[in-house]
């Protein structure tokens, strides 16, 4: 039996974050394991100034991990799952996929904003800060007079830029903040700013932890097998298969959810928007937790068959 495991992390105070909450459920779980928690900085991290475009997708935060899991250095990694590309490299996969966080995006701004439907009311021209296309297509769906700028950065980072003025609010994942015990539900704030739900479609795997290892190591998967939920898995399964068969990667605004409702069945929900938000297709699926990407599939197909496939 495995006596210790190492968990290779990004060094923001989010990603060692999610590494303590899975370190300290597998010691809930197996007590005498020791768990060590090794930091290993991505491109991702060393370009901040860079759009994620630039870096060349969602890999830039990603790859450092992965080498380092190849290479026996450790045994496990942490990802939020919206970050993990949809192909891993030979002799990785998911092992474990942890019950799911909120899944929804909340705005931020200040505190004398006042709400108006689904986002909140900003003066006309406002600046939005968010590093994502899925994002800013959403964004001029619902008002073309925003301005979008590029926000990248760890959550406090963020943060900051919206504190010192850069913009008049900025968009950020729930799941992060919650994770972060940043987002006071009662009072919906984030420190000194205004906290409003977004209603509308998250990113394929969001609020999702997933965690990478090597293919053959039955040792550590048969440890993390106490923290799967079967829901979870399913329902990012046929997400990241919706955006793998859109061959969409990052570089598209596309967004998804499944959920599990029954148990044994599944429904996705899907959309596909041009990068400036005038047009966007939608539409959804049923299938099963037995073969989730099946579903998936046919969704992306469907809206690729509706006019998607000119999009991207």
């Amino acid at each position: 039996m495995t006596d210790k495991l190492i968990i290779g992390s990004r060094g923001s105070k989010l990603a060692l974050t999610q590494s303590r909450q899975v370190a300290n459920l597998l010691g809930s779980f197996h007590p005498g394991l020791v768990v060590e928690i090794v930091e290993i900085k991505t491109t991702g991290d060393k370009n901040l100034g860079a759009s994620l475009s630039e870096l060349g997708g969602k890999g830039a935060f990603t790859k450092e991990l992965e080498d380092a899991l190849l290479a026996g250095q450790c045994d496990l990694a942490v990802h939020s799952l919206k970050d993990l590309p949809t192909t891993l490299p030979d002799g990785l996969r998911i092992l474990c996929t942890p019950a799911r966080e909120d899944t929804r995006d909340v705005l931020l701004c200040r505190a004398d904003s006042t709400f108006n439907g689904e986002i909140p009311f900003l003066g006309e021209r406002a600046i939005v800060g968010t590093s994502s296309l899925r994002r800013r297509a959403l964004l001029a769906n619902l008002r073309p007079d925003l301005h979008a700028i590029e926000f990248r950065g760890n959550v406090d980072t963020r943060l900051n830029k919206l504190r010192d003025g850069k913009a008049d609010a900025c968009i950020l994942a729930a799941a992060g903040l919650k994770r972060l015990a940043l987002l006071d539900e009662v009072e919906m704030r984030v420190a000194e700013f205004k906290a409003h739900w977004l209603d509308w479609p998250p990113a394929p795997g969001q609020g999702a932890l997933g965690i990478e290892g090597r293919t053959g190591d039955v040792g550590t998967a048969r440890l993390l097998a106490a923290l799967h939920d079967a829901a979870t898995f399913a329902a990012t399964a046929a997400e990241r298969a919706f955006l793998n068969e859109l061959g969409a990667g990052c570089q598209a605004p596309v967004g998804a959810q499944a959920v599990c409702p029954e148990g044994s069945s599944l429904h996705i929900e899907g959309c596909i928007l041009s990068k400036d938000g005038k047009t966007r297709i939608r539409g959804n699926e049923f299938g099963s937790i037995a073969d989730p990407e099946v579903a998936g599939r046919a969704l992306a197909q469907k809206l690729m068959r509706q006019g998607g496939k000119a999009l991207l």
